[in-house]
């Protein structure tokens, strides 16, 4: 994921306790493998086993509603709450994603702006690969994904 100026990309990252310990392995990943990206994490900021993801995936979903924030990696149990959380806010297509293809082509055709993923579903090496097809795919500007990303706007 590389810009053509000098200015880096925001990522936005969050995560409940059931993500915690892979959101927290994935910026170690992503600080090594993007530098190019300022990683924005809203929380956890501890493990709790009581904490809630709707708190902190409404916040990522925030920090991209403002523009605070390019893409997000929404991370939770199973990724579910965090999809279905993610997507309440405008501008938002978040999708639970566990394979590389799905990351990618969500982004390709979708323009997916927030990956959501389950901690309790995949490992770390898993992520890394599903974190780096997110973050190196563009949208194909084609008639076809165009006029469908518009017609998912519209649903805003």
């Amino acid at each position: 994921m590389k810009k053509t100026t000098n200015q880096k990309t925001n990522l936005v990252i969050s995560a409940d306790h059931g993500g915690y310990e892979l959101k927290e392995n994935l910026k170690k990943f992503l600080a090594q493998k993007y530098p190019e990206l300022n990683v924005i994490d809203v929380g956890a900021f501890e493990f709790d086993a009581e904490d809630d993801f709707p708190d902190m995936t409404t916040e990522l979903s925030e920090e991209i509603y403002q523009g605070k924030a390019d893409k997000g990696i929404a991370i939770c149990g199973s990724g579910v709450g965090a999809s279905i959380v993610a997507n309440k806010k405008k501008g938002i297509r978040a999708a639970v994603c566990h394979d590389v293809y799905s990351a990618t082509q969500g982004v390709q055709h979708n323009n997916m702006n927030v990956l959501c993923m389950g901690g309790r579903v995949i490992n770390i090496s898993e992520a890394e690969k599903i974190v780096s097809g997110f973050l190196e795919a563009n949208f194909i500007n084609e008639n076809k994904y165009v006029r469908r990303l518009n017609k998912i706007n519209k649903l805003d």
